[in-house]
């Protein structure tokens, strides 16, 4: 992969932006906000210091209103993510405009575990970058910043890979004619739902990305390391072995868009679709039209 990225846009009606071209990042840990709340704050201050300063400027309030990010703005998250053990859920919406979006996002949701479906599921967390940061820094940085970020968390699945970044997945009130060309052309491209996923993806994982994360319980359902090693014999693989039994898969050197009217599918991301979809999550929703639009993205390169 070369540094040849496309320029992405997804406007509303009203000519908003509200998704464009960038690197997301997601991890989803099977434990609830009193155990991994410490761990994912310092994760928000590693991915601050890795930005330019005032990369996040807004937030969202607990009334639906969006305010400026000062230093009374940084308490009120702070408290949100450190504190309020007795909540049943906690949210946390960070970005760069107003509404999104110039690249720069975090978002943090963590539920408490309740209800059957949400076992092992409950807390997810999103970082986004222009694709602009990544042709500054380079491949090798970003994923260094990526495994810096992971080395924080009890994840059980987690990814990077060039993608739609938006503010809490608004990239579904953009131009649906707009997101089916994109889709038809590139395939590489990642459509970040973690809001929603958070709650529900169980111990599952969600596909074949740039740098996948493995972790407990989930690494062990797969046969461990050394199945992945045989399923993936490709020279442009690496994996990395991390501490707590985890897992990074980093399957080429740059994030690839995966641009099919220019080059193939890599075999390496069939490869690892191929072997991670028997472990992946379904919607169990048959009426939820968005949910199942993604479950369809997600398995496109091993349909």
């Amino acid at each position: 992969m070369s540094e040849n990225f496309p320029t992405l846009r997804l406007h509303a009606r009203r000519g908003d932006v509200v998704a464009r071209d960038g690197v997301v990042v997601s991890f989803f840990i099977p434990y609830d906000h009193s155990i991994v709340a410490q761990a994912c704050w310092r994760a928000l201050q590693t991915y601050l210091r890795a930005t330019p300063p005032q990369s996040l400027n807004w937030y969202g309030a607990d009334d639906g209103d969006v305010l400026e990010l000062d230093e009374d703005g940084w308490e009120v998250i702070r408290k949100r993510m450190v504190d309020r053990p007795s909540r049943l859920a906690w949210h946390v919406e960070l970005s760069d405009l107003p509404g999104g979006t110039g690249g720069y996002q975090f978002e943090y949701h963590s539920n408490r575990i309740e209800r059957p479906l949400c076992v092992g599921s409950n807390t997810a967390m999103s970082f986004t970058f222009p694709t602009e940061y990544l042709l500054e820094h380079g491949p090798q940085r970003m994923r260094d910043l990526v495994l810096e970020l992971a080395r924080e968390l009890p994840f059980h699945f987690g990814y990077a890979s060039f993608g739609l970044a938006s503010r809490e997945g608004s990239w579904t009130a953009g131009d649906w004619k707009v997101l089916e060309k994109y889709s038809v052309r590139y395939l590489g491209v990642d459509l970040p739902a973690v809001a929603g996923l958070g709650s529900v993806i169980g111990l599952h994982s969600l596909g074949a990305h740039w740098l996948t994360f493995l972790g407990s319980p989930l690494l062990e359902r797969m046969g461990g390391t050394e199945a992945l090693r045989q399923a993936l014999p490709f020279p442009e693989v690496s994996l990395l072995p991390m501490e707590q039994e985890r897992l990074l898969v980093t399957l080429s050197e740059w994030p690839t868009a995966i641009d099919i009217e220019q080059e193939p599918i890599p075999p390496q991301y069939r490869a690892l679709a191929c072997f991670l979809k028997p472990f992946m999550y379904a919607p169990v929703d048959a009426d939820d039209g968005i949910a199942n639009y993604l479950d369809r993205w997600r398995r496109r390169l091993c349909p």
